[in-house]
Formats: C-alpha cells, structure tokens, sequence
C-alpha cells in the first residue's frame, strides 16, 4: 500500500503544472455554455443557504447555541460554513465516479498519468470551497459578526480534508469504471452525510446512542472543530484533530491502492 501511496504522490509531483492545466479546465467545463459563468459558484451556494435558513432557521427555529442569544445572521453564517465543507465533500462524492468513464481517451493514451484526472476534480472543487468560505468570511465581516482567534487553525483542519478528497477521488474514479451503479449510491450518500455531519443543527441535540456511531464521521467531526474554532473560540480538541489525519491518510492510502491496482483493465473495459 505504501508503494501505491508513494508512486501517486510522485506522479502528481512530477506532473503538478498538467494538474493545474487539468484543475483549470474542470473549473471552465463545469460553467461552459451559461450566460452567468464562473458566477453560479457564487449564486449556487447562496441559493441553497437560503433556502435551509428558511427552512431550518425560519421555519423549525434552528439554533446552534439557542442559550447565549445566538441572532438569526449568526445562525446563518455558522450553517454556512459547515454547508461549504459538506458541499465540497459532495462535489467529490457525484463527480469522482465518472471521471476514468467520461475520459477514454486519455485512458488509452500510455503516457498519460490518469491520477490527474481524479486529482484536478479535486483542485476544481477546491475552488469553489475557497469561493464559498470567502463568502462566509465576507458575511461575517459585513454584518459584523466576530471570527475568533481560533481562525488560524482552519487550514490545519482545511488538510486533512483535501487529503481525504483525494483518497476518495482515486478510489471512486477506479471502482466507477467496473460499477456503473456507484453514482446512484453515492448521490445518495451526499444526502445521507449532510444530516449526519450536523450541518443544520447543534451536535448537542444527537442522542447519546446515536453519537455512539456518528462520532466516528469525520466530516461531522470537522465540521464541529471548524465552528467551535472560528465563530466561538473554543480550543482545538486534539483528539479529533489526530482522528481526521489518521483518516486522511487511510483514505489515501485505499483510494491509491485501488487505482494503481485496476488501472491496468482500465482500457479493457472501455
């Protein structure tokens, strides 16, 4: 596994200026043919918070800390952020499945370094991650919501996240060749995650028998240290900091086996 690990870290070394090349086109591809452009990765991400804040904050009454006189752009902002991480997550979990099918002919090209392809997916989607926390941030320097000093440690909880996107990538964009159905399961996974990873509502309200399982869901984990660090100044747990890394690597670590491993019947297949 440590060989499969090591030969895709040093193919994308090795090829990082065709990653970016790669990372730009996926960003052009996703908005070609609209009249707004690069614009929807503003407007997309504003819609849908919109419509969960008058659903979650409107009409249900959500409140991340209902206690300590929690206002509603408040509410908004903090819903915002965890909605940035899961929508990263989801833009990896619809799109890696397709990608080896949707590109046969850089399969058949020898000398091409196919982890490029699982990599740009994620480069593009890190760009519109980038986008929508510039939104949050921007929100809550407009309505004067107070960020914490506990804002530096984003990018320390940002990493493990990119680490694991990757892993994901790889190992999507290889099963997805050989399991047409995969895209149906993991749509229904981006659903299924973002109501288990806390988005809308205070981890405070997850039952103890519940939290038994959940507290094992990285992303909800992440999502919780991201709030708690930026919006409310608590201290990092530690814990759940080492948890995310070790499942970083993990996750890389499969999803680089499992693409070095099928990669070779890649071409038969197709």
């Amino acid at each position: 596994m440590t060989s499969e690990m090591t030969a895709v870290q040093a193919s994308l070394w090795k090829n990082r200026e065709l990653w970016w090349q790669f990372t730009k086109r996926q960003v052009e591809l996703r908005h070609k043919g609209s009249h707004l452009g690069l614009a929807w990765s503003f407007l997309s991400p504003m819609l849908m918070l919109a419509l969960y804040v008058l659903v979650f904050g409107k009409f249900l009454g959500g409140r991340f800390r209902p206690g300590v006189g929690e206002t509603q752009i408040e509410y908004t902002l903090i819903m915002f952020l965890g909605l940035a991480i899961h929508h990263f997550v989801a833009e990896i979990l619809t799109t890696a499945p397709m990608l080896v099918l949707a590109n046969p002919n850089f399969v058949k090209k020898v000398v091409f370094p196919l982890e490029i392809l699982p990599a740009a997916n994620v480069g593009a989607a890190l760009v519109h991650f980038f986008i929508t926390l510039g939104l949050v941030f921007g929100g809550a320097l407009i309505a004067g919501v107070p960020l914490t000093a506990g804002v530096v440690w984003l990018p320390v909880l940002i990493l493990p996240l990119l680490i694991s996107a990757l892993g994901l990538a790889l190992g999507l964009s290889a099963l997805g060749v050989f399991w047409r159905d995969l895209i149906q399961i993991t749509q229904f996974c981006v659903l299924a995650l973002m109501f288990a990873s806390a988005v809308f509502y205070p981890v405070s309200q997850i039952s103890a028998a519940l939290w038994s399982y959940l507290r094992f869901n990285p992303m909800l984990l992440l999502i919780q240290e991201a709030r708690g660090t930026v919006f409310w100044g608590q201290p990092l747990n530690f814990s759940h900091l080492g948890y995310l890394y070790a499942f970083a690597v993990v996750a890389f670590a499969l999803g680089s086996l499992l693409f070095q491993r099928l990669r070779g019947s890649f071409a038969d297949v197709l």
